[in-house]
């Protein structure tokens, strides 16, 4: 059964959040894939990518890039799985019908935007009642990650 987290974003945007994310999934050998509902906004956290950090270098591509399916990291905006990740990063409320094709699915939803917080509760509901193992995860006012449930 594929493991569920809720990343709640109460303290930072998901552009500050999801990297530090990506890079200890990558540091475990993780294939990962991160959907976001539309393409600009794809293309907006691929270029972020390449400058969150100086210190750092993150892997990673877009599904319209070249050679998607050697990607470590892969930027989507469908729910294909061309690079083989066995986690899925799902932002700003994009679909998860295939939850079940993953060892792990992270959602990260913003805690001020009412639709991304509907979205997660009906999603926690859903997914609960299939049997998958949730947790919850809340920012602390340091931005840390604690979890609630």
């Amino acid at each position: 059964m594929t493991e569920v987290l809720f990343y709640h974003l109460t303290e930072s945007k998901m552009e500050d959040a999801l990297p530090p994310l990506l890079d200890k999934s990558v540091e475990r050998g993780w294939r990962v894939a991160v959907q976001t509902r539309e393409t600009a906004r794809r293309d907006l956290l691929d270029a972020h990518l390449w400058t969150f950090r100086e210190d750092s270098f993150l892997p990673h591509g877009t599904d319209e890039g070249d050679m998607p399916e050697e990607q470590p990291v892969l930027l989507t905006t469908t729910t294909d799985n061309r690079n083989a990740a066995t986690v899925r990063f799902l932002v700003d409320g994009a679909d998860a019908s295939t939850v079940e094709a993953y060892d792990r699915v992270v959602f990260m939803f913003d805690g001020y935007d009412q639709g991304q917080l509907e979205g997660a509760r009906t999603q926690w509901k859903k997914l609960k009642g299939e049997g998958h193992k949730l947790t919850y995860w809340q920012q602390t006012p340091e931005g840390r990650w604690e979890k609630k449930a």
